[in-house]
């Protein structure tokens, strides 16, 4: 019998991650110059809910002033930001 969502045990609140899982400025080496594109915040659109935040995978997008702004040192451009966000703050553009 296939199981379903409802039949699990709901996840606790304390189990899910409140932050990306390293801290802005953890990695060490610099983007190696592959990303064809890099995400830009639009901070009038943005509402400041940091999900791009949490779920960013390289840790490179920080609160700055009750907003959101990118570290394009490490950023990959994997565009997980852009599809994440719910506002529609975040788009891409061809790297420079």
């Amino acid at each position: 019998m296939k199981p379903y969502l409802r039949d699990h045990t709901p996840v606790l609140l304390s189990e899910i991650p409140d932050a990306p899982s390293y801290e802005a400025g953890f990695l060490v080496s610099k983007n190696a110059g592959w990303r064809s594109t890099r995400p830009v915040i639009d901070t009038e659109k943005c509402t400041g809910c940091l999900m791009c935040y949490l779920h960013c995978p390289e840790g490179v997008i920080y609160k700055a002033g009750g907003k959101v702004a990118v570290d394009y040192d490490f950023c990959k451009g994997c565009g997980i930001c852009v599809r994440i966000c719910r506002a529609g703050a975040i788009e891409t553009e061809a790297e420079r």
